[in-house]
């Protein structure tokens, strides 16, 4: 099941962000190697990122977030999780 993950950054998070950048793109890198990760990236206006991923359940999505170095840090103030159809591009199997 695929996950949209809407994290806000903290009023810090701009300056946060240049410190845990790596770690977090290091963290990304293992789950886009484990098959998981559809996209991620920032919003142009500095507010946030957009990521979204592949789990089992929204636990699992929630643990991933909990443990990405951009919450553990305070780079995100807050989070949201919503559940996701792919529409486009098509896949095999929609959910």
């Amino acid at each position: 099941m695929k996950f949209v993950v809407i994290g806000r950054d903290s009023p810090e998070g701009k300056e946060k962000r240049k410190i845990f950048r790596e770690k977090h793109l290091k963290r990304l890198k293992e789950v886009d190697g484990a098959g998981r990760l559809i996209l991620a990236g920032p919003f142009k206006d500095g507010s946030g990122s957009l990521i979204v991923i592949e789990a089992e359940c929204i636990e699992d999505a929630e643990a991933f977030i909990k443990a990405d170095p951009y919450v553990t840090e305070g780079v995100f103030a807050t989070y949201e999780i919503r559940p996701f159809i792919l529409v486009f591009p098509e896949e095999s199997s929609n959910e």
